[in-house]
């Protein structure tokens, strides 16, 4: 293998300077750190401890099985696959090659699989063998239990595959995520995201070959995968993956293995501290845990204290655009500071700025825009999209909040119609699309109400032709035949119009307004 760098004539954004591609690969520091510290534990899933040495084996093995499948440099790979050591395989083989890395929601349908692996254009989608039936789009690999636990059991005589080298702005990952559109938008995630992410996550968090983070979280996450996920095994760190989240199996696994970091969904720090087991763990190696997805109320900060002594929660703000974090809640001022997800790391700058695009001051609300070298350069074969998503350098976020005279931010509305459900992204648009699917539905408006247990539950609020009848089961079956199973709407009322401005555009914050009055 070649470690030094590679230098390339050709043009560039500046000029025809010649262009320097740098071996930045993610194989390249788990090889790093497999010559270092050979024995050294990078990961554990289902009891079985894998050293830096053996993962990295792992990862030419299966970079060569994939070579053999056809697969090089700029082809895409997707995966339809829940939490296992073959997901990181996967992400690292994939890099190994130079391909570009798809992760796909698992709850999705087949429906949304295919169309999200027809528009990455997927030459291959490896899928757990209980999710195959969602599987589409593409060529198709199906996984067994074995498999799931290395992927080096395909391989057979496949030789490991030589480092394909990546360049900085080289695209390294696309992830979907739903918007306020009827589709989700592919994110662009390169290579300098990825690390420009990590250094700065080291800065804030103290990211070291010490941190031993729980995964429980899904893979096609940037939570799990990247808050901070990857950023761990950069420094030689250890990672405890767990197929599913449960809160008495997430609780054994901090106590098992002496975990000191985490990332939490809402929902998951709720049932952690209400699982009724929860005192025969000792939890004391917790030293910080990220929460996120919310405005996490003050009273379960104060539970998380209570509970994980040594631990402190962080609260965070972030989007799938900047790989997520990017702002964290500083030690000491989680109370003085209710409400806000903390200070700007040190790589994004952050602003809000009204419809026109101009700054406002301190504690003025408007939109939360945000720049660095970490976030996306924009959407997948979209540019209409791009060219919407910024002002100028700055990247609209869509969500509204302000900024305090210290520079913490609080997060107050959502700009776009967006319902964060278990952490889950939820596009109001799109189950909009599926209910007008129905016949007698005239108008629809999904909207997000309080839920004690998901932070948001969906409901549909249906506007029917004359004669036509809808009751609730109907439209759950209709719904779950199209869309994953977290976005069907939980509760269904029927209305004989829907509030509007006088453009015509449905009035949603009216509804939440209405709605959460006689809830």
């Amino acid at each position: 293998m070649n470690y030094e760098s590679e230098f390339i004539q050709g043009g560039s954004e500046a000029g025809n300077r010649p262009k320097i591609r740098k071996m930045i690969n993610l194989s390249s520091f788990i090889a790093f750190h497999a010559r270092r510290t050979p024995d050294r534990p990078a990961l554990k899933y289902r009891g079985e401890e894998i050293s830096y040495a053996a993962f990295d084996a792992r990862v030419r093995t299966v970079a060569g099985w994939l070579a053999a499948r056809g697969i090089g440099a700029g082809d895409v790979v997707a995966v339809l696959m829940k939490n296992s050591a073959a997901f990181l395989e996967l992400v690292f083989a994939a890099s190994h090659l130079g391909a570009v890395f798809v992760p796909i929601n698992f709850r999705l349908s087949r429906d949304e699989v295919g169309y999200i692996t027809g528009n990455a254009g997927a030459r291959l989608l490896i899928v757990d063998e209980e999710l195959a039936a969602n599987a589409a789009g593409t060529e198709v690999v199906v996984l067994d239990e074995a498999a799931q636990q290395s992927l080096t059991r395909l391989a057979g005589d496949a030789p490991p595959a030589p480092m394909h080298v990546r360049a900085p702005s080289d695209l390294m990952r696309l992830m979907y995520t739903s918007g306020t559109t009827d589709r989700p938008k592919g994110v662009m995630l390169s290579y300098d995201n990825f690390y420009w992410k990590s250094a700065d996550q080291t800065i804030a968090l103290g990211l070291s070959a010490e941190t031993r983070l729980l995964v429980v979280g899904p893979l096609y996450h940037v939570g799990a995968l990247d808050l901070p996920g990857l950023a761990v095994l950069w420094h030689g760190g250890f990672i405890r993956i767990e197929r599913n989240f449960e809160p008495e199996t997430a609780l054994a696994a901090i106590a098992e293995d002496k975990l000191n970091a985490a990332w939490f969904a809402p929902v998951m720090t709720s049932a952690m501290l209400t699982c009724p087991t929860r005192e025969r763990y000792d939890v004391s190696s917790l030293q910080w845990a990220i929460g996120g997805g919310e405005k996490t109320p003050e009273l379960r900060i104060r539970a998380f204290a209570e509970y994980f002594r040594n631990a402190r929660y962080i609260d965070a703000y972030g989007l799938t655009e900047t790989v997520g974090g990017d702002t964290f809640m500083e030690a000491g001022r989680e109370i003085e500071k209710i409400g806000s997800t903390g200070r700007a790391i040190a790589h994004v700058e952050i602003e809000i700025r009204d419809e026109d695009g101009k700054a406002v001051p301190a504690n003025v609300n408007g939109e939360i825009c945000l720049r660095g070298p970490k976030i996306t350069r924009g959407y997948w074969k979209d540019p209409d999209k791009t060219a919407s998503a910024f002002f100028g350098d700055w990247f609209r976020s869509g969500d509204v909040g302000y900024l305090d005279e210290d520079g913490f931010l609080y997060l107050t509305d959502r700009k776009k119609d967006m319902i964060i459900s278990g952490g889950e992204n939820i596009a109001s648009s799109e189950v909009e699309r599926v209910i007008y699917e129905l016949p007698g539905v005239r108008e629809v408006a999904v909207i997000g109400l309080r839920d004690a247990r998901w932070g948001e539950r969906p409901v549909a609020i249906v506007v029917l032709t004359e004669g036509a009848r809808l009751e609730l089961p109907a439209l759950t079956e209709h719904c779950r035949a199209r869309l994953a199973s977290f976005k069907v709407p939980k509760q269904l009322i029927i209305r004989d119009s829907l509030p509007r401005n006088p453009s015509g555009k449905i009035l949603k914050r009216v509804l939440r307004a209405e709605l959460e009055t006689v809830a």
